[in-house]
């Protein structure tokens, strides 16, 4: 079994996320590097956010069963982590069921539009002057920017 370093990690535009590394000097090289970004924006401007200890107790006895607390109000914070968690498997999903067209995407979106290839759910890049004239043609489209973390293979 690998012991991992878990910890959790924010970017300079307040995005929270966990960063599991081998050991703490793995993640101080890595720091040191700028190798670790922030999934959703791609900062690199990373900190350490400070964190309870994770203390593994299986050789010790079961402690005294607690009366059950009533859960608080999820605060600020924790109301940001569960909406970027939503918005990460949203585009995801969007990823998962989309053909990415790259930039030939607004000749795609016409060539579907004018039934002249097969209707299809497609994703790419077009500049705002192409998405103004697919507008104009009636040619519905939506921006949606997505974390360049979804480049590569989903996790």
């Amino acid at each position: 079994m690998v012991d991992m370093k878990v910890f959790d990690l924010c970017c300079g535009n307040d995005h929270r996320f966990e960063g599991w590394f081998g050991s703490e000097a793995d993640y101080d090289h890595q720091m040191a590097a700028s190798l670790i970004e922030c999934p959703l924006c791609a900062s690199r401007d990373i900190r350490r956010l400070p964190s309870a200890p994770r203390l593994n107790l299986s050789q010790a006895s079961a402690p005294a069963p607690v009366a059950p607390q009533p859960q608080p109000v999820a605060r600020a914070g924790e109301a940001r982590a569960q909406l970027q968690e939503l918005w990460m498997q949203m585009a995801r999903r969007i990823v998962e069921n989309t053909e990415d067209v790259g930039t030939r995407f607004a000749e795609e979106a016409r060539k579907i539009h004018y039934q002249e290839a097969e209707e299809r759910a497609i994703r790419g890049v077009a500049t705002a002057e192409e998405t103004a004239a697919l507008a104009d043609e009636g040619i519905e489209v939506l921006s949606l920017p997505l974390p360049p973390a979804l480049k590569g293979p989903l996790q």
